[in-house]
């Protein structure tokens, strides 16, 4: 999965000295597949992974400035430890988050920054406060189209009362590789 992130970075990294022309800073839609790698926390000591789909509304509000509203479905799989200790044999947890954020494009990349709140829908979990900032690119695939990939560090906070009497935050290393076409 490292390898996978640090291939990620590098396709980023390098497009930066690319040409190619970008919709930039306009509405738009995008539809897209999301991964996550626990790196620290309570949950990076469960999850193995995590993937799912989302999708995204960016609505410009000023020169270079999106705001955004993005709803997914997240599947986070456990651990084989995890999977042996529990005597339902889950295997994973679903959380749908739903952020409210921002895009900042800059003329051969953006940034991007949310929060919001992530349901559960296993195991009587609770839910979590969710926020991310991350760094992407657009690439024009179309007039109006583009493939979008960005990479960004995501933090959850939630309170699990029979662990510990302090909220948890955990964090994960997200990339997400969508289609978007403009409005």
């Amino acid at each position: 999965m490292k390898k996978l992130i640090l291939s990620f970075a590098i396709v980023i990294g390098l497009s930066f000295t690319a040409n190619a022309q970008t919709e930039g800073a306009v509405n738009k839609i995008s539809i897209g597949g999301d991964f996550l790698y626990p790196t620290t926390g309570i949950l990076s000591d469960s999850y193995n992974l995590g993937y799912g789909v989302s999708i995204e509304g960016e609505y410009h509000i000023w020169k270079k400035l999106n705001i955004t509203l993005s709803a997914s479905y997240l599947t986070m799989a456990y651990k084989q430890e995890v999977i042996d200790a529990y005597v339902d044999g889950n295997t994973n947890d679903v959380y749908f988050p739903v952020k409210l954020g921002g895009k900042y494009y800059f003329e051969k990349f953006y940034v991007s920054a949310n929060s919001g709140v992530a349901v559960s829908f296993s195991n009587d979990r609770n839910s979590v406060f969710v926020y991310s900032a991350g760094v992407g690119k657009a690439f024009s695939v179309a007039s109006k189209s583009n493939i979008d990939v960005g990479l960004t560090f995501r933090g959850w906070t939630s309170y699990i009362s029979s662990i510990n009497t302090k909220p948890s935050t955990s964090s994960f290393v997200g990339l997400r590789a969508a289609y978007s076409f403009g409005l």
